[in-house]
């Protein structure tokens, strides 16, 4: 009986890996459905805004108390999960603080450590759930952050301070048990500036009681962190993984400069060169199938991904001149629908053994309505406020090249302006030759 902890453990971490294997597996299926981009190039940029902003937070100091926050939870996971190294360890080979022989001063430090960031985190996630639920902050308010969003926000919240809660507990029984019991397995190893405090809540308890209390938080913890983990997929808590790919792919290319598509390129060339051959050139019906985008098999792979990372923040909103000034275009929508169309793609592929059939229903109009997208100013301003390098302007850009190109499905305002274009060569209806008498009204 003495290896049954040991093997409900390593149960339980087989499934949990499991689990978490075949949802990242699913992620990039999905994912992988969208349209090829090289995005190769620049590596040494690349990894250096992968680094400045994935790593190291510089967009979250934009809102310096909000982001002073997010930092401190953002280190917290990291370095607390440290420990998630030696509770594996013990797990497996049913030790108990393995590292503290070994490390010696240092592992008192590391412990110390993590206790201070475990306060700090549990502090920060309450000031949290006070302004998602109390203060009514407007970008928390939106429409679209009604239901599962809010609720997604609130439960991860609530898992960051049962686990704080279940570590502390866990460290502040291990101290007393290490002070008041005979036991062997609890050696002195370790200090704690923050579960000492918890010490009287054991005086009163026979040894055999506090063992089981630092056992239950023991399991109950590593157990936390197990669903944590496969909880991820079905979260806007993704992007603790995808924010880093997320930014090395992203464009380095100015914010104002427009993409062009290549199908359009090589008919203009076409055009210019005639003696072209338009049989002999590289590309395939497949490749002019569709102008523009009306589902997410129309994006990019980086633009599915986008929709994956993206944190419901609502920075992107918040900056929108067109959300700012009444209209219906909320960026975050853009990205959220995105995702949720996706999603339902790949229910759809999964209950069809691996093949996607024709639902009847596309990302245009079914989520994103005509009135969102022509309500955009294409000012890159959403792109400018996301922490971590989203494009929604991109997703914009490409369903508006769908309708006017193939639907030929554009405002009355913009028709005539192309019109005017074509005919006039400029926008406004005046005659060409008629275009420089403002002059004589100076």
């Amino acid at each position: 009986m003495t290896y049954l902890p040991n093997i409900i453990f390593s149960i339980l971490f087989f499934i949990a890996s499991s689990v978490f294997v075949k949802n990242i597996k699913k992620l990039y299926r999905n994912i992988d459905l969208g349209l090829p981009i090289d995005r190769s190039d620049r590596k040494k940029e690349r990894w250096f805004k992968m680094i400045k902003i994935a790593f190291g937070q510089s967009k979250m100091i934009d809102k310096p108390v909000v982001g002073l926050l997010h930092l401190i939870v953002y280190l917290g996971f990291l370095i607390i999960n440290i420990e998630l190294i030696e509770i594996l360890v013990d797990g497996f080979a049913g030790t108990h603080r393995i590292f503290a022989p070994f490390l010696g001063s240092f592992y008192n430090f590391l412990i110390a450590s993590f206790e201070v960031f475990a306060i700090l985190v549990l502090a920060s996630v309450i000031i949290f759930l006070a302004r998602r639920n109390i203060l009514n902050i407007k970008r928390f308010m939106s429409s679209e952050m009604k239901g599962w969003p809010k609720n997604d926000a609130n439960i991860i919240l609530y898992a960051e301070i049962i686990l704080m809660s279940l570590f502390l507990t866990m460290n502040g029984a291990d101290y007393w048990l290490q002070l008041n019991s005979n036991d062997p397995t609890y050696i002195e190893a370790g200090a704690f500036p923050v579960s000492q405090f918890l010490l009287p809540l054991f005086n009163d308890l026979s040894v055999e009681k506090v063992i089981i209390i630092e056992r239950t938080a023991w399991w109950l913890h590593i157990i936390g962190i197990f669903l944590f983990l496969n909880y991820l997929y079905y979260s806007k808590h993704l992007h603790i993984l995808l924010a880093f790919p997320n930014t090395y792919f992203s464009s380095l290319d100015s914010l104002g400069k427009f993409s062009n598509l290549k199908s359009v390129t090589k008919e203009v060339q076409m055009m210019i060169d005639p003696s072209v051959d338009p049989y002999s050139l590289e590309s395939n019906n497949a490749d002019i199938s569709k102008f523009g985008a009306s589902d997410v098999f129309d994006l990019t792979k980086i633009q599915l991904l986008n929709s994956y990372t993206c944190t419901e923040c609502g920075r992107c909103t918040n900056e929108c001149p067109a959300n700012i000034t009444g209209k219906k275009l909320s960026p975050r929508k853009i990205m959220m629908d995105t995702r949720d169309r996706l999603e339902e793609v790949g229910r759809n592929i999964d209950n069809n053994k691996g093949e996607f059939k024709p639902d009847g229903k596309e990302l245009l109009n079914n989520r994103i309505t005509t009135e969102e997208l022509w309500a955009c100013t294409s000012c890159n301003a959403c792109v400018e406020a996301c922490p971590i390098g989203i494009d929604p302007l991109s997703i914009i850009l490409d369903m508006r090249r769908y309708l006017v190109m193939e639907k030929s499905d554009a405002p009355s305002e913009i028709n005539s302006m192309m019109s005017n274009i074509e005919n006039n060569g400029a926008p406004w209806p005046f005659n060409q030759m008629d275009k420089l008498n403002w002059k004589n009204e100076l």
